[in-house]
Order: C-alpha cells, then sequence, then structure tokens
C-alpha cells in the first residue's frame, strides 16, 4: 500500500524534478567559473584560476561593478567655476539664394556636345551637322579656329581666332571649364566630318554613372608605339566624364608646355594618361562605344552589316548630303524599332484581352485615353469653362458668375489635390510642392476624351534642405474613365511683349478717349511690356478727302497728346483703305510689318485691357501650338439694365450687368508665325475664290487651315462696354447674323426688357 502511493506520488512529481535538475545542469555548463582573490590589493579583473593542466579557467564574474575605480575617480574630481562671458551680436550675414532650385541643389545637365569645327567646312558640314543633332541634344556648340565672315543662323559658335589645332584643342577644354564644368555630367566632343546618332549617344550616357572617371571612344595606338596606353581617336568622337575633367584641369597648363604633339587627339590622350593614368577604353560595365568607318562613296541605304546598323558614330562623312543619308538612315531604323514595339504592344493586349470581360472590344487602338475631339467647322470647337476654388463663370440659368457648389466642387478639389500629388511624384524627394493657390482655372468635357483641366496653381517648393520659394505652374490634367495623367505642353512666359492691335471705322471714333484713359491708367502708367497701334480704317471715299477732311484727325491728336505726357510710350498706327473692313485683309497688312515671332492681341476699341488679361494671352496663346480666343464680358445696355436707376462707376459680374458673349469672335491671341503659317495654306482655295477673304474670320482660319489648338475659353478680365455694332452686310452672312445677334443679346436680360414692356404697356394703357 505504502509502495503503490510512494509510486504514484513519484509519477506526478518525477517530471518536475527531472526538469529542474536539467535546468541546473544545463546553467552550470554554460556558466564559467572564477575564484575571487583573497588579497585586498588584487583588483577583480585579475581574478582566475588555473587547473591542474595549467590552463587559463578564469573568467570575469557576472554583473560586476570595479567599486575601486569609482572611489578613486570621486576622490580626484575637481569642481571649478566657469565664469559666463556675454556673447556680443554681430550683424547677421545676408543669405545667398541661386536663382533658380536646381543651381541651389546642385543639379547639372546630362550632356554637352563640342563639334570641331573649320571656317571652311563650318558652312558645309558643320551645318550638316547641326540640322541632324541640334534638336535632339540640349546643348551643342561648334568650336573653330578663326571665324567665317557668314556664321549660319542657329548655331552657337566659339572662335579661338588661331588655326593650330592643339591650341584650337586646348582652348576648348579650357572654355569647358570656364562656362560649363559645373553645368553638366558628360561631354562629348567629335569632328564635323562625322554624323552622331545623338539618342544612341544620350541613351549611352544615360547609363553611365556621373562619378566614374571615364575616357571613352575608339582606342587608338600612339604613332610609334613608344608610349604605353591608348588615346581615343578623335575622327569617331570621344566621351569624358566631368569627374576626369575636374582631376585634369590642374594640369591643363603643363600639357600644353610639356606635351608635343601633331594631332589634338593625340596631344589631349597623353595629357590625360600622364596625370590621371586614365586610359581610352571601348567598352565600359557592358556598354559599348560603337562606331563604323564608312567607305569612300559608299551608300549609307547599302551598308547591310551588324556593325553598322549599331553605330554610335559614322566618320568619314565626305559632304553634307551623304550626311542627310546618314541622317535618314538612322532615323528609319529607329522608327521601324518603334514601330516594332508599337505592333508587340498591340499584339500583348490583343492577347491580354481576350480573357477580358468585353472580349477583343477592350483592344481597340489607341490603347488607354482616347485622341481629342477634332473639331471640323466653328461651331464643333469645344468651349472651355472657366473657375477659380470658390466661383465658376459659366452657369446654368445663364448667370456669368455663381457660386461652386455640390458636385461641381467637389470636382474641382479632387482635380486640384491630383495634380499636386502627380507633381510630388515627379519632382519628390528633391522637391516638395504644397499647394498655396489655384490662379485660374479651365475645363471643358471632350465626349471622346472625357472632361479636361487646365490649371495655373501657386505652389510652395520646398528642397532638401527646407528651403521654400513661390513658383507658378500649369498643369494640364484629363479625367478619363480610368486615371487622370498630366499632359505635356510647351513651356511659356509672361515676358513676351504684346502688340495690341485696335481697329478703328468712322463710328469708332466717340470710343477712343475713354479706351486711351483705361488703357493708360493700365499699361503706360504700370510700364506695361506692350504696345499699342491703331488701324485706320478709310473707306475709298474718306481716303479721297483725307487731305482736306481726315476723319482721324482728333484721334490722331489724342496719340499726340499721350505720347507728350508718356515720354517712354509711342503709339504707331497704319492706315487702310478698304470697301469691305475684312480681318484677314487687315492681319495680311499688318503681318508684314512685324517679325515673325510677335505676340499680336487683336482687339476692339470698345474693350477694357488690363495687365491680368494681357498676362493670360502670354501663357494661353502657344508658338507652333494653340491659338486664344477669349469670351469677353459683354456689358447691358445701361439705360435698360439700370431703367430709372443711377448708372454705377464699376460694375460687377453679375447675372444683371451683362453676359459673356459667347458669338463674338472678333478678339484673339495669336502669333504672326502661326498666322503667316495659316495663311499660306489658303493661298489655293482663294485663288479659286477671292472672296472666301471676306467672308472668313481669323478665328474660322485657324480652325479650318492651321492644324493648332484653339484654345476658345471664358475671360472674366476682359470686359467690353456697351455699344450698337454696325454689322456690315458686305460681310459673309454668318458673320452678319452673328453681329445682329449679339447686339440684340446685349442691349439686355430677359428680366429688364420684360420689365420694360411692362412699364410701356402699362404706360399706354394709363
Amino acid at each position: 500500500m505504502r509502495f503503490s502511493l510512494l509510486i504514484s506520488v513519484l509519477r506526478s512529481l518525477g517530471p518536475v524534478v527531472i526538469g529542474i535538475s536539467l535546468g541546473f545542469t544545463l546553467s552550470l555548463l554554460s556558466v564559467s567559473w572564477s575564484e575571487d582573490a583573497c588579497s585586498p590589493d588584487s583588483k577583480e579583473g585579475e581574478a582566475v584560476s588555473l587547473g591542474k593542466d595549467g590552463l587559463l579557467k578564469g573568467a570575469r564574474k557576472p554583473n560586476s561593478i570595479s567599486a575601486v575605480n569609482d572611489v578613486t575617480s570621486e576622490e580626484d574630481f575637481q569642481p571649478r567655476i566657469v565664469p559666463y562671458k556675454q556673447i556680443q551680436p554681430s550683424a547677421p550675414k545676408k543669405v545667398f539664394r541661386a536663382k533658380y532650385i536646381s543651381t541651389e541643389l546642385g543639379m547639372r545637365e546630362r550632356l554637352f556636345v563640342g563639334v570641331m569645327t573649320s571656317k571652311n567646312t563650318i558652312n558645309t558640314l558643320g551645318v550638316a551637322v547641326n540640322r541632324t543633332i541640334s534638336h535632339h541634344l540640349d546643348a551643342v556648340i561648334f568650336f573653330t579656329g578663326s571665324r567665317s565672315r557668314k556664321i549660319p543662323h542657329g548655331m552657337f559658335v566659339v572662335s579661338h581666332g588661331d588655326e593650330r589645332l592643339i591650341w584650337n584643342m586646348f582652348q576648348t577644354i579650357k572654355y569647358i571649364f570656364d562656362h560649363y564644368i559645373n553645368e553638366y555630367d558628360w561631354f562629348y566632343f567629335v569632328q564635323d566630318d562625322a554624323y552622331t546618332e545623338a539618342d544612341r549617344i544620350k541613351t549611352l550616357v544615360e547609363h553611365l554613372s556621373m562619378d566614374r572617371e571615364l575616357y571613352m571612344g575608339r582606342p587608338e595606338e600612339f604613332i610609334g608605339g613608344a608610349m604605353e596606353g591608348r588615346y581615343c581617336y578623335g575622327g569617331f568622337g570621344y566621351l569624358l566624364s566631368r569627374s576626369l575633367l575636374l582631376r585634369l584641369q590642374p594640369f591643363l597648363e603643363n600639357c600644353r608646355n610639356d606635351i608635343l604633339s601633331a594631332r589634338p587627339d593625340e596631344w589631349l590622350g597623353r595629357c590625360i594618361i600622364d596625370y590621371t593614368s586614365i586610359n581610352c577604353v571601348g567598352e565600359y560595365e557592358g556598354l559599348h562605344y560603337h562606331h563604323y568607318e564608312l567607305a569612300k562613296n559608299s551608300d549609307p541605304s547599302k551598308e547591310q552589316s551588324e556593325e553598322f546598323k549599331k553605330a554610335l558614330t559614322v566618320h568619314p562623312v565626305s559632304d553634307p548630303e551623304q550626311m542627310y543619308r546618314l541622317h535618314r538612315f538612322f532615323t528609319e531604323i529607329e522608327l521601324q524599332k518603334t514601330y516594332d514595339e508599337i505592333a508587340k504592344l498591340q499584339a500583348e493586349i490583343k492577347n491580354v484581352s481576350v480573357v477580358a470581360f468585353e472580349g477583343n472590344r477592350s483592344a481597340q487602338w489607341p490603347v488607354g485615353i482616347n485622341p481629342p475631339f477634332e473639331p471640323k467647322s466653328r461651331f464643333e470647337v469645344l468651349k472651355w469653362e472657366y473657375f477659380t476654388e470658390e466661383e465658376i463663370y459659366s452657369c446654368i440659368d445663364g448667370s456669368p458668375k455663381c457660386e461652386l457648389r455640390g458636385i461641381d466642387r467637389m470636382d474641382v478639389a479632387d482635380v486640384i489635390d491630383t495634380a499636386i500629388g502627380e507633381l510630388n511624384k515627379k519632382y519628390m524627394p528633391i522637391i516638395h510642392l504644397k499647394k498655396q493657390q489655384l490662379i485660374n482655372g479651365y475645363r471643358r468635357f471632350d465626349p471622346i476624351r472625357g472632361m479636361e483641366y487646365t490649371l495655373d496653381l501657386q505652389l510652395e517648393a520646398v528642397n532638401q534642405k527646407g528651403h521654400s520659394r513661390s513658383i507658378t505652374k500649369r498643369v494640364h490634367l484629363v479625367r478619363p474613365l480610368s486615371q487622370i495623367e498630366i499632359i505635356p505642353m510647351p513651356y511659356v512666359t509672361e515676358a513676351t511683349r504684346v502688340h495690341i492691335i485696335i481697329p478703328l471705322t468712322l463710328q469708332d471714333r466717340s470710343y477712343v478717349d475713354h479706351f486711351l484713359e483705361v488703357f493708360a491708367s493700365n499699361a503706360f502708367e504700370t510700364s506695361e511690356n506692350a504696345i499699342l497701334t491703331f488701324l485706320f480704317i478709310y473707306d475709298p471715299l474718306e481716303a479721297q478727302q483725307v487731305s482736306q477732311n481726315d476723319i482721324f484727325a482728333s484721334v490722331k491728336s489724342q496719340i499726340t497728346v499721350y505720347e507728350r505726357k508718356y515720354p517712354a510710350v509711342k503709339i504707331p498706327w497704319i492706315s487702310v483703305k478698304t470697301e469691305t473692313p475684312s480681318q484677314i485683309k487687315f492681319m495680311d497688312i499688318i503681318s508684314k510689318k512685324h517679325p515673325v515671332d510677335t505676340l499680336f492681341f487683336l482687339a476692339e476699341v470698345n474693350t477694357n485691357i488690363n495687365s491680368e488679361f494681357l498676362n493670360r494671352c502670354r501663357m494661353n496663346a502657344i508658338n507652333n501650338w494653340q491659338v486664344f480666343f477669349p469670351i469677353h464680358f459683354q456689358e447691358y445696355n445701361p439705360d435698360v439694365a439700370y431703367h430709372n436707376q443711377p448708372h454705377p462707376d464699376t460694375l460687377d459680374l453679375v447675372k444683371d450687368a451683362g453676359l459673356f458673349d459667347r458669338r463674338s469672335f472678333d478678339e484673339t491671341c495669336f502669333y504672326n508665325s502661326d498666322y503667316m503659317t495659316t495663311r499660306s495654306r489658303m493661298v489655293a482655295d482663294v485663288q479659286e475664290n477671292e472672296e472666301i477673304l471676306e467672308n472668313m474670320d481669323i478665328y474660322e482660319m485657324f480652325v479650318k487651315y492651321s492644324g493648332l489648338h484653339v484654345f476658345r475659353a471664358i475671360e472674366p478680365a476682359l470686359r467690353q462696354q456697351y455699344r450698337y455694332e454696325v454689322c456690315n452686310p458686305r460681310l459673309s452672312e454668318d458673320i452678319y447674323h452673328r453681329c445682329v445677334q449679339s447686339n440684340l443679346e446685349s442691349i439686355g436680360s430677359r428680366s429688364q426688357l420684360a420689365m420694360l414692356l411692362f412699364e410701356q404697356e402699362h404706360g399706354n394703357s394709363t
């Protein structure tokens, strides 16, 4: 009985005992034992024990702290008093801020290209090189010994004033150090008798690290073989990194004085090898500098070797015609590669679309966002709505301005947030952008593409150092069925001079006084970058009597008064004689008297022009891209809008004050080059029907012949006083009826006209 009871107890306690014993055993095995020395003079760190075999078994005592050292350190401590000295405040240093954030952050462009030419070849091979590579690269400069008498247009030429080849190479490198060494990461030098495939050079540079000391080209042995190393043959061009040039910079004068050579490329190669020990290489980290030596009088179209098709540079090129043939050949190769990639993507999309919900219908090309709607006539041009963060200037009830609310307010807020997010994706972490305010907003609905937006945003740009500045950024966005993207647009500035053209007829003379008064306060007194030009229109009878009775004599005297009042201002005028005042005929005369890069604003004499609108004219008219036709705010007839009431001095954009005249196309901003190009495309139609110049206005001309973007938008800063416009029946029927309808709609609103009719009927009945 007792034995069975003992067995049951051991059975329950046995695992516990065994576990505790095993734990003690493992802990003893993992700890090294040490014995403290008995001597009071011994240090704890010296406590060791020797085994019988003489091996060291001692170790530190766990959690031991030397108290002896602490006592000694406390006894040695001697406190001392440090006297307080007041720091004299110094004048704050003026912080220098770079003009551009990229300068402050040390951001550089990627590639600089220097072309070695001469006065004998700059007008032939030099021009051919410029035409084949300049529009692909950011910076192309031509270096020559003596300057030619005639410098080709559109080329940046640096002349060193000496025909010695070595001296020119030395001066070229020195010029790079003086002007461009801090602006670019890579420097590519090539002769003008070599063809360069610009896109391939850019691709090569994009795959190279900027901090590498690299000398890349076609390696060549030195003449005679007396010197070790290899230089880059200049005929095929060579690539130098900024890091290598900076290392070479202190020794450039030594190279000029000590190194003798007959060839500039060999002289530069010896200089680099002697002072940096860097040899020319044709391959680096799997990237090859492909080149091809062209046989004499060879036809590029008949070259079939893979080495030729992969070449970055081809040398020698004998004449400009051969240069253009090479450019065509390599352009066709790159174009075919693009087509092949497109075809490959199309095939992949078709394969994936089989399993899509709509099947092959989802694989319609172009894949993604549809292209914009292309108008076929003036009536199909889509209108843009102008808005701010608080108001929209196109309302359902016909009011010129109403509060932005509901889904429209959510839409605008979402688009602004998306634009800020996309910009930060593009520029972070270098720059972080924050919204300050929306300056201008435009939107339109494209039935094919979706909702399009154009936003002028005032942003706070903060760099990595915490410095910030306010910038203005224009972005273009699309809200398709899938996602929002920023549409790239050409860069424009607000520094362009605007040439304002005001046509005047006999009926317009009474409005000139008010126009000049308003324009003087808005432009002359503020030194606005604009030139005002009057166009005096005489009919044949008035032109015959101009010497005895000039109908515009009073206007010309007013111009003289303002020119005396503002000495820095000149107001030119142009006189024309015509029976039918046509916009196109007028612009044909004005266009010939101005340079091709002139920005015109064609307006009417009752238009109030201010700086706010002129800035939008500069921003919305883009050379070779877009013309701007603003929709002005037309004031109602004050006798109708303010019947039996005093007329206000200033009018606000309210429903009872006027309306945006969508039937008027007289105001427009465009560049002279765009007008000349569009006008030249009308020649064939004008020869068949000369009346087209009288039956068509500038708006319809740009829509039909230009191929440019026609930007038609509400413009709240552009306002017109009420006047009854005399419609010319000699113009086209469409223009005449639009003029008549515009006159009728500008009399007053429906409620105002109804009130006048009611009062008239009430007065007649009584």
